[in-house]
C-alpha cells in the first residue's frame, strides 16, 4: 500500500494484490496501517518472525526454480522484468511499457515479473504464460498466439483463497488492456503439483473484495490527512461493518488496552458478538454477567464466565500485568501493582551459576467437569511420553519426475515413568522413515511387555504427524492405525480443556506448566517451537559449513528443550491424576469394545494391495489405481459409517450439552415448551405402559425429523429408568418413536422400561443408529471376490461389470461402441441404448422440471412391454421408489407387472401390485414375460428377495443421492445399471468419513466435478418444462453451464404485474444467524403485494387469483422457517407452505421466495460454503414456474469464503443475484 498526498487530483491510496490479502485477513489492522501512513498514529511494528522470513526465502527459491524451468523450456522466449519498487513511479512506468511491449510480441512465451499500474493500483504477477496451441479450443497449430495464463508460485500445498484473489487482480488488468487471455489461472505449488481454477469463479468475488477495498479506503478521509480520527476499536462503521481478526500484532494490542473479551480463553468472534449485543463488552462485565445472552446456551455461558473470572484472579491471566500504561487505558490499582510484584518476588529462584531468574506465575484453576479427567487410563509403568520436533519447510531435491517433499520430524523424544529420556534423530527423509520404523518398533516390543502401556502426548501433532508419515513412506501403516483404535496413544490436551478453566490467556503446555513444574527452570536457549526450527536451521546450516561442533551444542540445546516438553507431559499426566483422585474418580478401562473404530476387513487389505501393486508399475493405470481403493474404501463403507454413529453418540453421552448442541439431527428441549399429552398408560392391544410428549425446542442447522422414524431421547443421569451406563458418561439415551414432526420440535412415544415410568422429560433428540447393512454388505463383498480373483493391475484386467465400469469412469460399454442420438426423442435414445448395453451403466442427468421421472417411466414401461425385460427399481426412499412404479404403470405398463412390498405401517391403496416382503421371486416366476419390481438397497441386495443377476436392467432413481457403495451393493442383482437424477440438486449425505471418495454419488462420480454430463457417458435433459426462460437462465448459469433451456410452452405463464425471472431482495441486517425478523418481514410484504393478482398457469389455462397455495417460502434452517411461519400467520396467510430445501425438491410453485436468513458468513452456523451451496441454490429457485425472489443480507457479500469452494460459490451466488 502507498499513500500519495494531493497531487492535483487529491490524495490517494494505491493498493496491490498483497492489499487484498491483508485486508481479508484484517480489515482493521489494515484500516490502521492507512491511519498510520496519514499520520493519524504510529506504526504497528509487527513482531519479528524467523520461520515467516525463512518461508519468504524459500518462497524466492521455488519462484527462481520455476523461472530456470522455463528458461529452459522456451529459450530466448522469456522476458524477465527487473524488479521494481511500487514507489518508483519512472521505473513503474518503464516495467509497464516493457510489459505491454511483451504482450504484444507473438514470440514472447513468458513474462517473469510483469507489472501492471493504473491510479489504484499496481501489482507484480510472477508468471504469464502464453497457452500453446494444443491448449488452445481447437489445437490449431496456424491459430493466432495463444492466450496468457495467469501463474503463480506458492511454497503452500494447498490453495489459499488470497492466493486466489491475488490471481483475479491480474487477470483483471489483462482485461482491463484488452488482452487475449485464458479461461483459467495456476497456482504453481510447493509440492510441484499445479492448482488449477476456473476463472469465472474467481472474478465475481474478486470484483466485491476490490469494491470492499474502496470502501475501506473512502471511510478513511483522505482529504483530512493527518486531522482525522483514526478508526477506533470496536467500531465497526456502522453499515460498513468492519471486522477486525482479533489475533494480529494490532488487534492484540488493542484486545489486552481495551480489556476487550478477546483476552478470554476460547473465546469465539461468534460469541463475542453475542455477548456485546447484550451489552457485555469487556472481561470484566463478563465475569460479574448473571443472564446468558440470546443464542448462547447456558453451559457455554457460565463456562465463558468461569473462563473471565479465573483469568482476572489469576497472577497469570494476561489481563493485569499486560495493561498499556497510558492514562487513558483502565489500569491496575496501586494495591493491584504491589501485589504483581510479591509475586514476582515469590517466583524469583536462583538457577544454575548463582543466576536469579524470575518463574512465570502461577495461574489459578478450577475442576468443572472432572469425569473428564475420568477419560485417563490406569497409569502403567510401561507409559511413554511422547513429542516430535520438526521443520515443516524441510525439503530435498525429489528424483527426476518426482514431486518435492516437505517438512521433516527430526527429533523423536520420550521419557518413561522415571523420566528416562530417549531420543531418535532424523536429518534426512530417509532417516525419518528408519526412525518411524525404529520407534514403532520399540513400541511394539515395549507393549508385549507391558500390555497396559500407553503413550501420552499434549495436542493432535503427534498422532496426526505418525499417520502422514506412514502413509507418506508407504510403510507400518496399519500398525499406526492399530495403536490409535486401540486408544494407546492418549492426547492431554482435550482432557484439559473439558475438565479445567485456568486462569490464562493460553492453554499450551508451556502456561500449565507452573502448575506442576514447581522451581525447575528451562535452561534451554528454545523456548519456543518456533525457537526450535530456527535454531534446527541453524545447526544444519554450521554442520554444513563444517563446524560440527558449534552443529552439536545446538542440537544437545534442542534435545533438552525435547526432553523437557516429554518430562512436563508426565508430571501433567500424574497432576491431572491428583486432580482424579480428589474427585474420588477411578482411572479409565481402555476403549470400549462398543467405542472402538472399526478395523479394514480383509478383503479390503487385499484390494489396497493390489493397489499399491497396481500404483507401483512403471506406467500406472491411475484409473485402475483409483477404482481399486475405491473398492477397498466399499467394502468397509457401512462399517466405517456406523463406527462413525457409535463414537458420535458415545461422545454425546460423555460431553456436556454445549459441546454437541449444534450437530446436525440435535433438538436440544426448552422444558418450558414441553408437556405431556398423554400420561403412561397401556395401549389396547399393547403390552407396556406407553406416554405421548409433545418435545420444543432449539434445532441444530441442517437438522431433518420426519414423522414415523425413531430417534434417541438423552436423559440427564442419574437416569430416571434403569440402564447400564458406563463411568465416563453423564448422559444416558433411549430409543422412542417419532409421531409427528413440529416447526421446532416432535411428538414422540416412549415406552416404559421394565415396568419403570417416570415424570422427567428428555434433555435432547439425538439421531437413530443407522441400519444394519446387512444383505448390501454380503453383496459388496462377492463383488469385491470376483476382483480379487482377477487381481486386475491395469483397467482391462478387471471383471466386465457395470460396477466395475463406473468405479474406472469408463464410458458405458455398447454393442454399436457409442450412445445413439437422434432429434429429440429422449425416451427412444435411452431406451435403445440400453438394450446395447454390455453389462455395463448408463447416466442420464434430469435437471428440475425436464421430465427425468416421464423419461425414466416410459423408457421401463417400453422395455418391460416390447422386450419382456425384468426390471427393478431402487432408491434410497420407499417414497421415491413407488412414485417411480407409479409413474410406469402411467405410461402404460399394467399394475399387474409391477410390483413392491410396503414399508412397515404404510396405509392406502397402491398403483401397483403389493407382495409380501419375501414375495419377489413368486411375483417373478409368475410373469415371465417381464415385470417391474421395486424396493430398497436392502431389498435389491438381498439374494433370498431378488436373486443374484436374475434383473435385466436395474434403475436408480435419485442416483445424484445415492451412494457408490450402495451402487455396487445392488449392482449384483442386474446386468445393467440406468442412473437416473441429478448430483447438482441436493447432494448425497454421509455421516463417516472414508479414505476415498465412496461416499459420493454414483452419478456424481461419474460426472466427476461437471455441471453437465459428458456426451460420451449418458444423456442430458437439457428442456424444463416448468420454468419460464427468465428463470431456467439464471438457474442454467448456476448450475448447469448454461446448457439448460426451458421449453417455449413455458412462456405462457403470466403473472399479472410481476416480471418474470429471479429478483433479488438485498436486506441490511446486522448479527443474525439462522433465523432473521428483517427477512421474515420482507417475505410477508412480498406475499401480500403478490396474493389475488391474476396468474395464468400455462397455455390454454384461464387467469384465475395467485392463491398462498401457488407460493412457497425456502430457508437454509428450520429457525428461519419458525419465524416466517409466524409473521405469515400474523397477516393472516397462514397456509403459504414454508420450509427447507430438502421439503421442497421435486416440487414446484408460481412463485418461490428463498430466505437465506444469515447476516454474513461469519454468522452463519456452517459458513458460506454451506449457506450458499449451489446444489441448494438450485433446488430452492428452480421450484419457480414464474418468479424466485432470493432475499438476503448484503452482508453475505462482503466476507470471503474460507476455501476456493466456496469462493466458486460466492461468485455463483453474485451473479445469481446480479451483484457484480
Amino acid at each position: 500500500m502507498r499513500y500519495i498526498e494531493d497531487s492535483g487530483d487529491g490524495a490517494r491510496i494505491v493498493w496491490s494484490a498483497s492489499d487484498l490479502k491483508a485486508a481479508a485477513e484484517c480489515e482493521f489492522a489494515w484500516l490502521r496501517a492507512i491511519d498510520a501512513k496519514l499520520g493519524r498514529l504510529p506504526a504497528v511494528e509487527e513482531p519479528e518472525d524467523l520461520t515467516l522470513a525463512r518461508a519468504g526465502r524459500l518462497g524466492t527459491q521455488h519462484e527462481l526454480r520455476q523461472l530456470e524451468a522455463y528458461r529452459a523450456q522456451y529459450p530466448g522466449r522469456v522476458v524477465e522484468l527487473p524488479e521494481t519498487r511500487s514507489s518508483d513511479a519512472q521505473g513503474i512506468a518503464a516495467a509497464v511499457a516493457a510489459t505491454n511491449a511483451a504482450l504484444a510480441d507473438p514470440d514472447v512465451a513468458v513474462i517473469y515479473q510483469a507489472v501492471f499500474a493504473t491510479d489504484e493500483f499496481v501489482g507484480f504477477a510472477d508468471f504469464l504464460l502464453r497457452e500453446t496451441a494444443e491448449d488452445s479450443p481447437g489445437g490449431d497449430a496456424d491459430a493466432e498466439p495463444g492466450a496468457w495464463i495467469v501463474q503463480d508460485t506458492k511454497l503452500a500445498r494447498h490453495a489459499r483463497v488470497t492466493a486466489l484473489m491475488q490471481l483475479a487482480a491480474y487477470v483483471d488488468q489483462l482485461d482491463r488492456l484488452g488482452v487475449r487471455r485464458s479461461d483459467r489461472v495456476e497456482l504453481l505449488l510447493g509440492d510441484g503439483t499445479t492448482s488449477t481454477h476456473e476463472v469465472r469463479d474467481l472474478m465475481p468475488v474478486f470484483r466485491l473484495r476490490r469494491e470492499r477495498l474502496r470502501a475501506l479506503i473512502a471511510d478513511r478521509d483522505l482529504a483530512a490527512g493527518a486531522e482525522g480520527e483514526p478508526i477506533a476499536w470496536g467500531d465497526d462503521r456502522g453499515e460498513l461493518r468492519v471486522v477486525a481478526c482479533g489475533r494480529c500484532a494490532t488487534c492484540d494490542a488493542e484486545v489486552i488496552s481495551h480489556r476487550d473479551l478477546l483476552l478470554v480463553a476460547g473465546m469465539r468472534p461468534v460469541q463475542r458478538d453475542r455477548l456485546r449485543a447484550a451489552g457485555i463488552l469487556a472481561i470484566d462485565d463478563l465475569a460479574a454477567a448473571r443472564e446468558a445472552p440470546e443464542r448462547m446456551s447456558w453451559d457455554t455461558f457460565t463456562g465463558l464466565r468461569t473462563q473471565a473470572r479465573l483469568q482476572l484472579e489469576s497472577p497469570a491471566g494476561g489481563i493485569v500485568a499486560l495493561l498499556p500504561a497510558s492514562a487513558s487505558a483502565p489500569g491496575p490499582a496501586p494495591d493491584e501493582v504491589a501485589a504483581v510484584e510479591v509475586v514476582a518476588a515469590e517466583n524469583a529462584v536462583e538457577a544454575p551459576g548463582s543466576e536469579t531468574v524470575e518463574l512465570p506465575p502461577v495461574p489459578t484453576y478450577e475442576v468443572v467437569f472432572p469425569k473428564a479427567i475420568g477419560a485417563l487410563p490406569r497409569p502403567d509403568r510401561g507409559d511413554i511420553f511422547f513429542d516430535f520436533e520438526g521443520d515443516p519447510l524441510y525439503t530435498e531435491t525429489p528424483p527426476p519426475g518426482g514431486r518435492p517433499q516437505w517438512g521433516i520430524d527430526y527429533l523423536f523424544g520420550w521419557v518413561d515413568d522415571r523420566e528416562q529420556y530417549s531420543a531418535l534423530w532424523a536429518h534426512t527423509h530417509a532417516e525419518e522413515r528408519a526412525a518411524l520404523e525404529t520407534f514403532l518398533d520399540i513400541v511394539m516390543l515395549r507393549r508385549k511387555t507391558h500390555p497396559g502401556m500407553h503413550i501420552y502426548h499434549y495436542a493432535p501433532y503427534e498422532t496426526t504427524h505418525l499417520l502422514a508419515m506412514a502413509a507418506t513412506y508407504g510403510v507400518r501403516e496399519a500398525e499406526v492405525d492399530m495403536l490409535l483404535r486401540e486408544g494407546v496413544f492418549v492426547d492431554l490436551y482435550p482432557i484439559v480443556r473439558r475438565a479445567l478453566r485456568v486462569g490464562s490467556r493460553s492453554y499450551s503446555i508451556k502456561k500449565l506448566e507452573p502448575l506442576y513444574m514447581g522451581a525447575e527452570v528451562r535452561t534451554s536457549d528454545v523456548q519456543r517451537g518456533d525457537d526450535s526450527i530456527v535454531k534446527y536451521v541453524e545447526a544444519r546450516t554450521l554442520a554444513d559449513a563444517g563446524d560440527t561442533a558449534a552443529a552439536q551444542a545446538v542440537l544437545d540445546d534442542l534435545a533438552d528443550y525435547n526432553r523437557y516438553d516429554c518430562v512436563s507431559t508426565r508430571r501433567l499426566r500424574d497432576w491431572l491424576v491428583e486432580r482424579a483422585r480428589e474427585a474420588n474418580l477411578m482411572p479409565s478401562a481402555d476403549i470400549d469394545a462398543a467405542e472402538r473404530p472399526y478395523e479394514p476387513s480383509p478383503r479390503a487389505e487385499a484390494l489396497n494391495r493390489l493397489a499399491n501393486r497396481a500404483a507401483e508399475a512403471d506406467h500406472a493405470d491411475e484409473p485402475a489405481v483409483a477404482a481399486l481403493r475405491l473398492g477397498a474404501a466399499a467394502i468397509d463403507y457401512y462399517p466405517r459409517e456406523a463406527k462413525t454413529f457409535w463414537a458420535t453418540h458415545f461422545l454425546r453421552l460423555r460431553e456436556p450439552v454445549s459441546i454437541w448442541e449444534d450437530t446436525r439431527d440435535v433438538v436440544v428441549f426448552d422444558h418450558d415448551r414441553c408437556r405431556v399429552l398423554t400420561d403412561w398408560h397401556i395401549p389396547e392391544g399393547a403390552r407396556v405402559q406407553r406416554r405421548v410428549v409433545q418435545l420444543r425446542g432449539d434445532l441444530a442447522p441442517g437438522t431433518k425429523l420426519t414423522a414415523d422414524s425413531s430417534a434417541y431421547l438423552v436423559y440427564e443421569l442419574p437416569a430416571p429408568f434403569p440402564i447400564d451406563t458406563s463411568p465416563r458418561w453423564i448422559h444416558a439415551a433411549r430409543s422412542a418413536r417419532i409421531v409427528d414432526t413440529l416447526d421446532d420440535g416432535v411428538i414422540l412415544e416412549e415406552n416404559s422400561i421394565a415396568g419403570f415410568t417416570w415424570q422427567d422429560l428428555p434433555i435432547a433428540l439425538t439421531p437413530p443408529a443407522p441400519p444394519q447393512a446387512g444383505s448390501q454388505q454380503a453383496a459388496i463383498d462377492r463383488w469385491a471376490d470376483g476382483v480379487i480373483e482377477a487381481a486386475p493391475t491395469v483397467a482391462a484386467e478387471f471383471p466386465r461389470d457395470a460396477a466395475t465400469d463406473l468405479l474406472l469412469r469408463r464410458a458405458p460399454r455398447t454393442a454399436s461402441g457409442t450412445l445413439p442420438r437422434s432429434a429429440g426423442d429422449d425416451v427412444d435414445d435411452i431406451a435403445r441404448a440400453v438394450q446395447e448395453l454390455d453389462h455395463s451403466y448408463l447416466a442420464v442427468q434430469g435437471p428440475p422440471g425436464t421430465g427425468k421421472t416421464y423419461v425414466g417411466s416410459h423408457v421401463v414401461a417400453r422395455l418391460v412391454a416390447e422386450r419382456g425385460y425384468k426390471v427393478g427399481v431402487v432408491a434410497q426412499s420407499h417414497a421415491v421408489v413407488e412414485n417411480m412404479l407409479e409413474r410406469i404403470v402411467a405410461a402404460g405398463l399394467p399394475a399387474a407387472r409391477v410390483a413392491k412390498a410396503r414399508k412397515s405401517g404404510a396405509s392406502g391403496d397402491a398403483p401397483f401390485t403389493v407382495i409380501a416382503k419375501d414375495g419377489y421371486a413368486a411375483f417373478a416366476d409368475e410373469h415371465p414375460d417381464g415385470y417391474v419390481i421395486g424396493g430398497t438397497a436392502w431389498d435389491l441386495s438381498h439374494p433370498g428377495r431378488v436373486a443374484r443377476g436374475s434383473l435385466d436392467l436395474l434403475v436408480i432413481d435419485e442416483a445424484g443421492q445415492f451412494s457408490l457403495a450402495s451402487t455396487i451393493a445392488v449392482s449384483v442383482a442386474a446386468d445393467r445399471l440406468l442412473l437416473l437424477g441429478d448430483p447438482q440438486q441436493l447432494p448425497q449425505v454421509s455421516q463417516g468419513t472414508h479414505p476415498e471418495p465412496v461416499d459420493t454419488s454414483a452419478l456424481g462420480w461419474i460426472m466427476d466435478g461437471a455441471a453437465v454430463i459428458p456426451d460420451d457417458r449418458g444423456y442430458f435433459l437439457a428442456q424444463t418444462r416448468r420454468m419460464r426462460p427468465e428463470v431456467a437462465e439464471p438457474v442454467s448459469q448456476l448450475s448447469y453451464a448454461g446448457r439448460l433451456a426451458a421449453h417455449p410452452s413455458t412462456s405462457a405463464r403470466h403473472l399479472d404485474g410481476v416480471a418474470p425471472g429471479v429478483i433479488p431482495v438485498p436486506l441490511s441486517h446486522t448479527r443474525n444467524a439462522t433465523s432473521s425478523p428483517e427477512e421474515a418481514d420482507a417475505v410477508v410484504a412480498i406475499v401480500g403485494d403478490l396474493l389475488a393478482r391474476p396468474w395464468v398457469a400455462g397455455e390454454g389455462e384461464p387467469p384465475r387469483p395467485l392463491a398462498q397455495s401457488d407460493l412457497i417460502v425456502v430457508t437454509p434452517y428450520n429457525a428461519q422457517q419458525i419465524v416466517v411461519e409466524e409473521a405469515l400467520a400474523a397477516a393472516g396467510w397462514g397456509e403459504v407452505p414454508v420450509g427447507t430445501v430438502d421439503k421442497f425438491q421435486g416440487q414446484e410453485a408460481a412463485v418461490a421466495i428463498v430466505s437465506l436468513a444469515a447476516s454474513s458468513g461469519r454468522d452463519a452456523p456452517r459458513g458460506l460454503e454451506f449457506l450458499l451451496l449451489q446444489n441448494r441454490l438450485n433446488v430452492a429457485v428452480s421450484r419457480a414456474e414464474h418468479t424466485a425472489y432470493v432475499v438476503y443480507s448484503t452482508g453475505l457479500l462482503d466476507d470471503l469464503p474460507r476455501t476456493p469452494e466456496g469462493v466458486a460459490r460466492l461468485s455463483a451466488f453474485a451473479r445469481l443475484v446480479g451483484a457484480v
